[in-house]
């Protein structure tokens, strides 16, 4: 126990270093981006600001509606090309989730990863990852004390967000006392946690409402009901003029029907890609799916990529079939 606490003592003073050395630093969620990651790209961001530092917030996807309110949001690029002395990856579990800032990173002095996934591929020189972590904020927030800085209202705000959206309002089984002892003080900053809660997690929009109409008309079930699956089209967006992101919720939605035990939502990115988004409850280790298919995510929310035909389609319902023995 004493050897496993210095290693992460050694750990977050090589992290701190290597922070306050840096002069450009870049900060990048990954492609669509939910509230884990813009939430913690804004908290970080700010309070590396605070430190004096030149940083670029990047988001390599859209930023959906529900979070540009956020404090800092509006500072968001999707890119840059200045010389980066760091470059910080958030809520990624691989390379490939950085979108076109894979390159920016690849140029950049040294990278560090801060990631809570359990199924993950490591890319960065220094790393400050804990799956047992309920949301990356918690870990910026961990980073934060260790670095000194004072944790404003608007960091805060943000560093709530992160950890709202990451369990669901607290119902995902992530959630560990560390959470609520976190969220305590971030209330002291003056938060409005009724307010937050409602712009977060508010009524949804008309093109939400209908796109999770449509996907749930077409669900189908196997396992005598304990796996739902459907398919969201690019014509289905279009139909009702809606964004990729107007779709986030939707799996989540799926999952929380009665008798379900695990989820699984295709989404068409394009013609020849179809994003995964895997949901199952704590017995069942949807994560290993998402691994199998070059992908990653948690033992119960979990993601991937595959190509966009039948085939391949059953090849992800067969591996989730195989999961109930």
């Amino acid at each position: 126990m004493r050897g496993e606490r210095l290693k992460r003592m050694e750990g977050f003073k090589k992290i701190r270093q290597s922070i306050l050395s840096s002069k450009n630093i870049a900060i990048s969620g990954h492609i669509n981006p939910d509230g884990d990651s813009i939430g913690s790209l804004l908290a970080l961001g700010l309070a590396l600001d605070s430190l004096g530092k030149n940083v670029y917030l990047l988001c390599p996807g859209n930023i959906p509606e529900r979070y540009r309110f956020l404090p800092g949001a509006d500072c968001i690029v999707s890119t840059t090309n200045k010389k980066i002395d760091l470059a910080i990856a958030l809520d990624c579990s691989a390379i490939e989730l950085l979108g076109k800032n894979i390159s920016v990173f690849k140029k950049a002095k040294a990278i560090l990863e801060i990631d809570h996934h359990e199924f993950r591929r490591s890319f960065g020189d220094i790393r400050l990852v804990d799956h047992e972590a309920a949301a990356v904020g918690e870990l910026v927030y961990i980073l934060l004390k260790k670095l000194h800085v004072a944790i404003t209202r608007d960091i805060g705000e943000n560093l709530l967000t992160s950890l709202i959206v990451e369990t669901n309002l607290f119902k995902l089984a992530n959630v560990r006392p560390f959470t609520f002892t976190a969220c305590g003080e971030l209330l002291k900053t003056g938060i409005a946690f009724s307010q937050l809660a409602d712009k977060v997690y508010g009524p949804k929009t008309r093109v939400e409402m209908m796109l999770s109409a449509i996907c749930l008309l077409r669900s189908k079930f196997l396992k005598k009901g304990k796996i739902i699956w459907s398919v969201i089209r690019d014509n289905d967006l279009a139909r009702v003029g809606g964004k990729d992101y107007d779709t986030d919720m939707i799996a989540n939605e799926m999952y929380s029907m009665k008798d379900v035990k695990a989820a699984v939502l295709f989404r068409e990115k394009n013609k020849d890609t179809l994003r995964v988004s895997l949901r199952s409850d704590g017995d069942i280790n949807i994560g290993r799916v998402a691994q199998e298919y070059g992908g990653g995510g948690h033992f119960d929310i979990a993601g991937c990529y595959i190509p966009n035909n039948r085939k391949s389609i059953m090849q992800i319902l067969s591996s989730v079939e195989a999961l109930f023995g």
